[in-house]
């Protein structure tokens, strides 16, 4: 479940509300994501993939909203670790990360502004 969003990451892109297929996050007034609907989030983990600047936390526990664990996992250092480790943006090139975790953007993410593309293949 959606846990945290980092106000000192967030740039206000907003590609996490676009990402999000169930609508957890609104816009507020500053054009920053909030958790609107948490209840709402169905631990896909695809806010947390496209965030560009590590700005998100999703919980492993889709159940219920566990404070602790989102401050812990920011004080290890694991916030961002999902994108790394899958591979994802930046880290797709990268020989060390070689998971094809990736390649699901072709699949799962296409803005409203582009028109649906059938997968590759």
């Amino acid at each position: 479940m959606i846990e945290l969003v980092l106000a000192e990451r967030c740039t206000g892109c907003l590609i996490c509300v676009d990402a999000c297929p169930t609508a957890v996050f609104d816009a507020d007034e500053a054009g920053r994501p909030v958790i609107a609907r948490p209840e709402a989030c169905q631990t896909c983990l695809l806010c947390e993939l496209y965030c560009p600047e590590d700005a998100l936390y999703v919980g492993p526990d889709r159940d219920r909203r566990d404070p602790d664990a989102a401050r812990l996992a920011v004080a290890e250092g694991r916030v961002g670790e999902l994108r790394r480790d899958s591979g994802w943006g930046e880290w797709a090139g990268d020989p060390r990360y070689a998971s094809q975790y990736w390649r699901m953007d072709e699949l799962l993410f296409h803005p409203a502004t582009q028109s649906a593309r059938p997968p590759a293949g």
